[in-house]
């Protein structure tokens, strides 16, 4: 059994970060689902402009889809789908031998609507119509406009991953935004099962303070961070509130661990992945992660709920002058504006593909 399977066998999902369809059509996706325990996928803007912009691939369908008169958006999001409905197949037999709580492939809003919760409510409503898949979730940042639009969502039947959430206050306004929902559809009589994930992004604290903090401590802050959310979120699950849903035989909302990959050089490469290592959570993995594991990963120690050793940590590096209240505010944010990037970039190579 290779580390891949161990981590999977302990209780962890494995979703790759990264699509391209090419990693479709060579069957290297079928392959790591079958070699290594992958049962999920996610998706960003980011990924689909590397992926689109990156070679030839797409070139074909966007000229038969150019010729149909979309807009740069509309054609984007017809791309999408046309690869994530090929993924979700793929992982359709596991979404159904979990009953729903594993096997799902992502897609998200336009960034730009990360501050418009209207607009995210009805692209996000209009994106899981059109798709019509199962095991699709609608990523929705985690901004205070985005917590509004999640729990419509919800409240809607639209299964949603919760993105650019970095702290346990991020992650504790989304699962209360999750469970007004699932109380609003309760209310009314409907299905309380719609599933959701809660995705942190841990990396990126550690590359905000490195600078900022004595090379001791590089490389502790982001697992700091999740371990703190983590202990949140075991809490929330065994509240009275959550317990009355569970009752009523909603679907727990899952922990999600993203941007995984190791930025240092200097620090391992399966650093973040073995120190978040959890039962009934998922850890999302770009695709040099997911090989370094599997080729010299260890499955050691799980994190157990209870364990405030987090704290601590975090409490050293407010002794070096790190309000990480007011960083994980500027995360959001600088998230928020680089996936805004990402997809100008997107939809400005998809303009130049198509007038070429």
């Amino acid at each position: 059994m290779n580390p891949t399977q161990q981590l999977h066998s302990l209780g962890q999902s494995l979703w790759l970060d990264n699509i391209t369809r090419e990693l479709l059509q060579s069957g290297t996706l079928a392959r790591y689902i079958a070699d290594f325990s992958v049962t999920g996928l996610t998706s960003n803007p980011t990924i689909f402009e590397h992926a689109i912009g990156g070679g030839d691939s797409y070139d074909a369908s966007i000229r038969v889809l150019a010729a149909a008169g979309l807009s740069d958006e509309d054609l984007f999001f017809e791309l999408a789908l046309e690869d994530l409905t090929q993924a979700a197949d793929l992982f359709r037999p596991i979404y159904d031998a979990t009953d729903g709580v594993d096997g799902w492939v992502s897609l998200e809003v336009s960034p730009l609507l990360a501050h418009n919760a209207a607009h995210t409510i009805r692209d996000a409503n209009r994106l899981h119509k059109k798709a019509s898949l199962k095991n699709l979730f609608i990523k929705i940042p985690g901004t205070a406009e985005g917590v509004e639009a999640i729990e419509e969502a919800i409240f809607n039947g639209v299964p949603v991953n919760v993105t650019l959430l970095f702290s346990s206050a991020h992650v504790q306004a989304a699962a209360d935004a999750y469970m007004r929902g699932i109380e609003r559809r309760l209310e009314v009589g409907l299905d309380p099962k719609v599933p959701s994930v809660l995705s942190l992004f841990v990396s990126r604290w550690d590359v905000a303070v490195k600078e900022e903090v004595a090379s001791p401590l590089h490389n502790r802050l982001g697992i700091a961070v999740a371990m703190r959310a983590y202990q949140a979120h075991c809490e929330s699950m065994a509240s009275a509130r959550w317990r009355r849903l569970a009752a009523a035989r909603a679907q727990p909302q899952r922990l999600l661990w993203a941007s995984t990959g190791t930025k240092d050089p200097a620090a391992p490469d399966t650093l973040y992945v073995q120190a978040l290592e959890a039962p009934g959570t998922i850890n999302t993995m770009p695709e040099k992660t997911l090989l370094a594991f599997a080729d010299h990963g260890l499955v050691e120690h799980a994190l157990k709920p209870g364990d405030r050793h987090a704290e601590d940590v975090i409490a050293e590096f407010r002794r070096e002058g790190v309000d990480d209240e007011a960083l994980a505010a500027r995360l959001q944010r600088e998230g928020v504006d680089a996936f805004a990037e990402s997809w100008h970039a997107l939809l400005t190579g998809i303009r130049r593909k198509r007038a070429a």
